[in-house]
């Protein structure tokens, strides 16, 4: 998988320079070089012969040290970084193997320098049992321990009551600017909250719900029932592809009938805003939220979906993606806000026996929770106006500002949009 990734970013690189035939052909050269001495070195750790290995590793690791293509391509250093750990770790292995444990350590050390991360895969690797009583190893496994998801999460600074930053957001409190949105998205005469939510009876939600027939599909039980059996639906009837972006309308209809007619799927996000016009669509408040990791260079997040109960006076964690929620140890659904609180304080959470991705893998609560939703479970951001096709490239639909909700002092500056430290404004009720 690391090595996909990392060919990956090389093909975009790839992509950016075509125009330049002597850059394109460098870049390939260099691609089929590095591969020749990856299956080299692959196919001989193979066959056990870890000897004969190491020379192929070594050339990898000399190509990606010497290299000057990188500075014709927009190729993250990080990802070079990464590719050269997972080569050093490799090596270790090798040298481990052979009974050089002083040239194991060596490279270990350097795997972990440029970013080695794989806890489990480290303390479990057969290859490493020489140096398992080595303290240097395990400084270096507790170096790695801390880089794990979990324990990032629950180092990051708590909320705190706060104001939201930028005078842009006042200019929303004013009500000349609310009346630029379309006359169908009607606010109350409650306080002015900062998230509203397109009402039902709009003519573009009606057709939602008409379409996909979602008052048999929630059917006759009570919210909780309904809100999951909505879940259901979206999960079975839209499949999810993480590397497709669907080019369609982001509405439900439109990503519903582009998966039907090309069999593709589409990415969580576009899984979350078909799933949210559902809600919305039954007179649900729901919000689609991206969740971030707190590594600025690390792109891949993840979407999901915060619903609203009246059921429970509180916004329930749902995601499409995995056919997913979370409750307590009573059997009660929790919040996203929840999950990570209880995340943080090693409380039990139990993940609903039903999630699963496209009803091919199921998803375990060490992997899905622990690992993969604490990474991406850092901050937070929702669009500011919940509605139907809420991110058209196509529509002249009026703008939705974001707002994101971030620990104290946490800087990424990869999302320039309003910001709030308090939890109390970004979850409040509807």
């Amino acid at each position: 998988m690391k090595k996909m990734r990392f060919w990956a970013v090389l093909a975009i690189g790839l992509m950016s320079v075509t125009s330049m035939k002597a850059q394109s052909q460098r870049m390939l050269g260099f691609q089929n070089e590095f591969s020749k001495y990856q299956t080299q070195y692959r196919d001989l750790l193979y066959c056990g012969k870890h000897k004969e290995a190491m020379a192929p590793l070594a050339s990898c690791i000399a190509i990606l040290d010497t290299t000057t293509i990188f500075k014709v391509a927009p190729i993250p250093e990080r990802a070079i970084m990464e590719q050269k750990g997972l080569l050093y770790y490799d090596q270790a292995c090798c040298y481990a193997l052979l009974g050089q444990k002083k040239q194991a350590l060596a490279a270990l050390e350097q795997s972990v320098l440029l970013g080695y991360k794989d806890y489990n895969n480290m303390v479990n690797d057969n290859d490493l049992v020489s140096l398992r009583k080595d303290k240097k190893y395990q400084a270096l496994l507790a170096q790695v321990n801390d880089r794990q998801p979990l324990s990032v999460l629950k180092k990051s600074a708590p909320y705190a009551k706060a104001a939201i930053e930028r005078e842009k957001n006042q200019a929303c409190l004013d009500s000349s600017k609310r009346e630029q949105f379309r006359p169908e998205v009607k606010e109350s005469a409650q306080q002015y909250s900062l998230f509203r939510y397109q009402p039902q009876e709009s003519y573009n939600l009606c057709m939602v719900r008409e379409y996909f027939k979602l008052d048999s599909v929630a059917g006759q039980g009570d919210e909780l029932s309904k809100i999951i059996n909505l879940l259901h639906f979206a999960h079975d009837n839209i499949r999810h592809d993480g590397g497709n972006h669907a080019f369609a309308e982001l509405d439900a209809i439109d990503l519903y009938n582009y998966y039907k007619t090309t069999g593709k799927g589409v990415n969580c996000r576009q899984l979350a805003i078909s799933l949210c016009e559902m809600y919305l669509s039954m007179g649900i408040p729901a919000r689609y939220v991206t969740c971030m990791p707190a590594d600025s260079l690390d792109y891949e997040c993840h979407v999901i979906n915060s619903v609203w109960s009246e059921q429970l006076q509180k916004w329930l964690y749902i995601d499409p993606t995995m056919d997913a929620w979370v409750t307590d140890e009573n059997g009660t659904m929790l919040s996203i806000a929840e999950v990570r609180q209880r995340l943080i304080n090693d409380q039990p959470l139990v993940l609903c026996e039903t999630a699963n991705w496209n009803h091919e893998s199921q998803q375990t609560k060490e992997y899905y929770l622990e690992t993969y939703m604490a990474k991406n479970l850092y901050y937070f951001v929702c669009k500011k106006l919940n509605r139907f096709n809420p991110e058209s490239i196509y529509r002249n639909n009026a703008p939705a500002d974001d707002v994101r909700l971030i620990p104290v002092g946490f800087v990424n500056n990869n999302w320039k949009c309003d910001t709030t430290t308090d939890p109390e404004v970004f979850w409040a009720k509807p």
